[in-house]
């Protein structure tokens, strides 16, 4: 749940800090709120979250002490208590440190050159979670606007992808097509792309490093990484590394060229193909487009439909 799009105030109405008082916290305070919730601080190292969208899970539990195991140089989720009001999810969880390590794109403008800071500390957060394995719990995770999950039926996260795209595009690809030249053959040529990569490493994907979900110090140093659930899976750690380079600005005047150069990067310094780039990159399109609007008045869609566009394993580069 990111909580740093948001300048937070308490609204006179809210009834949760009076809840929280009653429950052993008086000092809760509203900090932040993003699309699945609230977040409150309890102190002692600890926040609540009230959660109105989907709530996490047993499994979500598994998956955060899946990650707990492994030595990794920044922090993770750990959710301490769950518990039920009214119908509404309460978890009580640790408060990750650090501050976010920029705002999003859509509330402050990137520049042109990103820094060597921003991008060594998002090559550092890649290359800590690909050294965590997938896990049976990670495979079970059901991935946002999907209705199974990702892995079931197959044995290879390439494979699981590509019937995840065909799924996807099934719901309101008519939409993206209106706006995606070539679209029906972009979309076979990106399945043929995802089923003929090899196989690889099954790490954790994160799966939305945006900025403001990896927390860094004051020497800029990453020390926690935050809101595992958008497209939290087991698979290819080539995955998060295409998603990363492509959301990490999606909305700046910069944004085309912040992508190319972060692809770039992260195939010289992690190992990836550039081609598997650009196909993963392709399929988060795919995979995505309509999970927040299915027409131009959603900026996702209007990006999506961007990317496809000039995603040349997608193959409509050229025309628009």
């Amino acid at each position: 749940m990111e909580i740093s799009r948001h300048t937070m105030t308490r609204p006179a109405d809210d009834p949760w800090p009076g809840y929280l008082a009653g429950r052993g916290h008086p000092g809760a305070r509203r900090i932040g709120a993003g699309v699945e919730g609230v977040v409150y601080r309890l102190g002692e190292g600890r926040i609540a979250k009230v959660w109105t969208g989907r709530p996490p899970s047993e499994l979500t539990r598994r998956v955060y002490a899946d990650l707990a195991r492994h030595a990794l140089p920044f922090a993770t989720p750990e959710i301490l208590a769950v518990e039920e009001h009214r119908g509404v999810t309460v978890t009580y969880e640790r408060e990750l440190p650090g501050t976010p390590l920029r705002a999003d794109s859509a509330h402050e403008e990137y520049e042109r050159e990103l820094s060597v800071r921003l991008t060594d500390t998002l090559v550092s957060v890649l290359r800590g979670l690909a050294s965590v394995p997938g896990t049976d719990a990670m495979r079970r995770l059901t991935v946002q606007g999907d209705d199974r999950p990702l892995w079931e039926g197959h044995d290879r996260f390439q494979d699981a992808l590509a019937a995840l795209v065909t799924r996807s595009v099934a719901r309101h690809g008519a939409a993206l097509a209106a706006r995606v030249p070539g679209f029906e053959a972009g979309v076979a040529r990106t399945l043929q792309a995802l089923r003929s990569l090899p196989d690889g490493p099954v790490t954790v994907i994160h799966g939305d490093l945006v900025p403001p979900n990896i927390h860094v110090d004051g020497a800029g140093r990453p020390i926690a990484v935050l809101d595992f659930g958008f497209f939290t899976t087991a698979g290819d750690p080539a995955f998060d590394a295409a998603v990363t380079a492509a959301v990490c600005d999606m909305y700046g005047p910069h944004a085309r060229r912040h992508t190319d150069g972060l692809t770039r990067l992260f195939a010289r310094e992690l190992g990836h193909a550039p081609a598997t780039l650009t196909a993963y990159q392709a399929a988060y399109a795919l995979t995505t487009y309509d999970l927040f609007g299915a027409d131009d008045g959603d900026g996702h869609f209007r990006w999506c439909a961007e990317q496809l566009r000039h995603n040349d394993v997608f193959g409509a580069g050229s025309a628009g």
